[in-house]
């Protein structure tokens, strides 16, 4: 294990894909993309201890296509909804690499607390043979770390009426939400989502990655310039955030 970092971090490893640092030391993985991730940095390094991966959904930019050997070499948990779990248990990945659950369920972890949240996102699986299968919903999570800060990253999603919920009872320090337009929110619903989840830290990301994706934070900026407070983290790939610097206002 790493020396204690006191804080917990956030490492950001471009497109959609997060890296973070709790304050015992473990690593923890948000949806990894490595395999021809054009926004990954060219200095990066998958570190030679993963402890937890979690994974969103099983989109090839969410879960990245040599995932099983990832796990295999590394052998960190894994969190991921029941389907994205079947379709890894049946390419051989051991049943107790898993730590089970489903849509608004919390389980504690490595100090830290998960909780898996709904998201809106129509998702499948690209096998091996190249067709597709295991349809499901994606899903979202908030990560607590033991230095109290709370980190809802929503995954893919469209804005959805019960963030408001999400922000009520989970009262996040940290959104990470994606802002591309196209296939998950653009700045304007990410606006609506931020007044909703009445969070005051926001990391962009799920923008810029291709051309299709034009949605971008300063768009974002402009539609909440009414927000009090609010600070807006457009972080470039590799940068990290010290959590332990940011102002975190607790309702």
């Amino acid at each position: 294990m790493n020396m204690s970092t006191q804080h917990s971090n956030i490492k950001f490893l471009g497109h959609a894909s997060f890296q973070l640092t709790t304050p015992e030391g473990h690593i923890i993985l948000v949806d990894p993309w490595f395999t021809g991730n054009p926004a990954l940095p060219a200095d990066y390094t998958i570190p030679e201890q993963i402890d937890l991966i979690l994974i969103t959904h099983g989109h090839r930019d969410h879960m990245d296509s040599k995932i099983i050997d990832l796990i295999r070499s590394h052998s960190p948990k894994v969190i991921a909804n029941p389907i994205v779990r079947l379709f890894l248990q049946e390419q051989g990945v051991p049943e107790h690499v898993f730590e089970q659950m489903n849509a608004g369920g919390t389980v504690s972890i490595l100090q830290t607390k998960v909780t898996m949240t709904n998201a809106f996102h129509f998702a499948q699986v690209w096998l091996p043979d190249g067709k597709i299968g295991y349809t499901h919903a994606a899903n979202g999570f908030i990560v607590w770390m033991s230095d109290d800060v709370s980190v809802y990253y929503s995954g893919d999603t469209s804005v959805f009426g019960d963030m408001a919920l999400l922000g009520e009872i989970y009262e996040p320090d940290i959104a990470i939400l994606p802002i591309g337009d196209r296939f998950t929110m653009g700045p304007l619903e990410a606006a609506f989502a931020i007044r909703l989840l009445k969070v005051k830290h926001v990391i962009p990301c799920h923008y810029g990655t291709m051309p299709a994706l034009t949605g971008t934070p300063q768009r974002l900026k402009e539609l909440t310039q009414d927000q009090e407070r609010l600070q807006i983290h457009a972080m470039k790939a590799g940068e990290e955030l010290d959590t332990s610097q940011l102002q975190l206002h607790k309702p």
